[in-house]
């Protein structure tokens, strides 16, 4: 499996719904991350002249937010919270835990695309720690064993691409 291509049809709906509104330029990200797993880095020229920008702008935007990516994710990020509430309550562990079951550091994605592991300075879910998200999801009160079910709920089934 390898990262999504480019469907330049649907590339080409999203600058449009967002032309000429600099106003736009995070929700037309957002929704071009959403559409590819990631912003490619071949379609920030045309971001950036259909908003009349310069494309060092959008570039400037996308590396400013930790939301936005360049490169190729995996269809489920994993980010674990750093905050304190879950440090104390053994958020370092679940790191772990996560990096053993998934064979992957902060920052990488697996061969297949599947996982992408990140972490995050807060989730600002304190009340949940030690927390993590999968996606959009919340996911909390974590231990090894929860974490590992979670990570099962995610997995693809062996066979599928």
């Amino acid at each position: 499996m390898k990262a999504t291509e480019i469907d330049w049809d649907r590339f080409a709906e999203i600058i449009e719904k967002h032309a000429q509104k600099k106003w736009g330029l995070i929700p037309l990200l957002q929704e071009v991350q959403e559409r590819f797993g990631y912003i490619p880095p071949e379609t920030i020229g045309a971001v950036a002249e259909a908003l009349d920008l310069y494309p060092s702008h959008v570039q400037g935007v996308i590396t400013f937010y930790a939301g936005f990516s360049t490169e190729p994710r995996g269809k489920c990020v994993l980010k674990v919270c750093r905050g304190t509430a879950c440090h104390v309550k053994g958020g370092k562990s679940i790191l772990r835990v996560i990096k053993r079951d998934l064979d992957l550091e902060e920052g990488e994605t697996s061969p297949d695309y599947q996982f992408t592991l990140e972490t995050a300075a807060c989730l600002g879910a304190c009340f949940l720690a030690p927390a993590m998200m999968v996606d959009r999801e919340y996911y909390g009160k974590l231990n090894p064993t929860k974490v590992t079910s979670v990570i099962g709920e995610y997995r693809k089934p062996e066979g599928d691409e």
